[in-house]
């Protein structure tokens, strides 16, 4: 058994790492259930170390590799109520686990994710990408709908539609970023050969040629939304919130890349404050929520 201090000082470590790095995750949401911020603190510091392994720092390949290895080791180790270990992550996440009985696979599959980022730059496909995003995205919104409760197979299969069509949105504005910072391309290798465009012409000013890649996969993308967005109807409270929350704001992101030019389809649409605003304010309404998404979702088909 560990100690109240222990528990505490792991999981403050976890919530520092949380609210101290700037990126779209909940853990500092004012939206989040208070009593889940902790778990969801020691998983974020779990995925957010594991993917500074994967991809920051000058280290080589397979030390990146041992690294990601040596988390999965610690996970079983966790899995058959053996870890003793003094690593706060891991005294956090052992805690978590046991509290919430979380399956430890699913944060296994995302170090799978990681792993594939340090080996693989280019897919072949698009069914290579949904893969990756089967290991890398799809394992969060499990997790927490595993924190709040029982969630049953039609909720986890909505959940694994949004946080995969949140992946790929991100991949979609990241274009440019990903290609110049990691050298990765996340849009399917066949479709860019088809319509003619190499690594050297992915930036190209003129985007024309790019759309003919992005269009389809962007209704792809609306279409996965459409299957996910009514997950945000069966939760309650706060979760409920952040949910609804987190499904606008993907959607109104995804209606601005629809609605950019042919020639500059590079440029990453940002919601404004006055964006976000609308989005949680429509989310707090069950009502108003799922006919805001209908709305856009229906739009956005027609548009196209």
């Amino acid at each position: 058994m560990r100690s109240k201090s222990e528990l505490e000082n792991a999981y403050a470590f976890c919530l520092n790492m949380a609210t101290s790095h700037y990126e779209n995750f909940p853990v500092a949401s004012i939206l989040l259930p208070k009593k889940l911020r902790r778990p969801i603190a020691a998983i974020y510091a779990f995925a957010r170390s594991a993917d500074d392994f994967a991809d920051e720092g000058d280290i080589s390949q397979a030390e990146r590799l041992a690294r990601l290895n040596e988390y999965s080791v610690l996970l079983r180790l966790i899995e058959t109520g053996e870890y003793t270990g003094d690593d706060p992550i891991f005294i956090a996440l052992q805690n978590t686990i046991q509290l919430f009985s979380l399956p430890v696979q699913l944060l296994e599959d995302l170090l799978i994710a990681f792993r594939q980022d340090v080996v693989k730059s280019r897919y072949a496909n698009f069914e290579e990408v949904l893969d990756y995003c089967h290991y890398s995205a799809n394992p969060v919104g499990r997790l927490v709908l595993h924190l709040e409760g029982s969630p049953n197979q039609s909720q986890l299969e909505q959940s694994d539609a949004i946080c995969t069509a949140l992946q790929l949105i991100n991949f979609y504005q990241d274009i440019e970023q990903d290609y110049l910072e990691k050298n990765r391309i996340y849009l399917p290798q066949d479709y860019l050969k088809a319509a003619g465009i190499d690594d050297s012409q992915l930036l190209a000013g003129d985007t024309q040629k790019l759309s003919v890649v992005l269009r389809p996969l962007y209704q792809y993308t609306l279409q996965l939304m459409q299957e996910g967005y009514q997950l945000g109807m069966t939760l309650t409270g706060l979760l409920g919130w952040e949910i609804r929350a987190m499904t606008l704001g993907g959607i109104e992101t995804l209606s601005l890349l629809i609605q950019q030019s042919d020639h500059a389809l590079l440029s990453r649409p940002r919601l404004s404050k006055s964006q976000h605003l609308m989005v949680l304010t429509n989310a707090l309404s069950k009502h108003r929520y799922h006919a805001l998404a209908s709305k856009l979702l229906q739009e956005k088909h027609l548009h196209h």
